[in-house]
């Protein structure tokens, strides 16, 4: 995602952090938060986000969400968010819920 100036003048970035497996939110360089994946060549699942609770309210969660939901559509990869805040922001945004994981086995009891 491009950096962008929030609104105090800071600069805000979600960068992909790939030898970590996870996406950071940064403020002027600095992390403040981060989403956690496990990524295959067909799915990519979100179990963990964290922001600073010293940076609520400033919109960094819906930007790394966006930020870790375009990734996932340019990879062309299925999302699975175990994450609860990914899994709300992916209900609440219907631009995305094409990215959604459908289980598709036929395996039966």
């Amino acid at each position: 995602m491009p950096p962008h100036t929030d609104q105090d003048s800071s600069t805000v970035e979600v960068v992909d952090v790939p030898e970590e497996s996870r996406f950071e939110v940064r403020i002027d360089g600095q992390r403040v938060g981060l989403a956690e994946y496990l990524r295959t060549n067909e799915l990519v699942v979100y179990p963990h986000t964290e922001v600073d609770p010293a940076y609520n309210g400033r919109g960094l969660g819906s930007a790394l969400a966006r930020a870790v939901l375009e990734d996932a559509r340019e990879r062309e990869l299925a999302v699975l968010a175990t994450c609860p805040f990914i899994a709300a922001y992916l209900a609440r945004h219907p631009e995305y819920h094409d990215l959604a994981y459908q289980n598709r086995s036929k395996v039966a009891d």
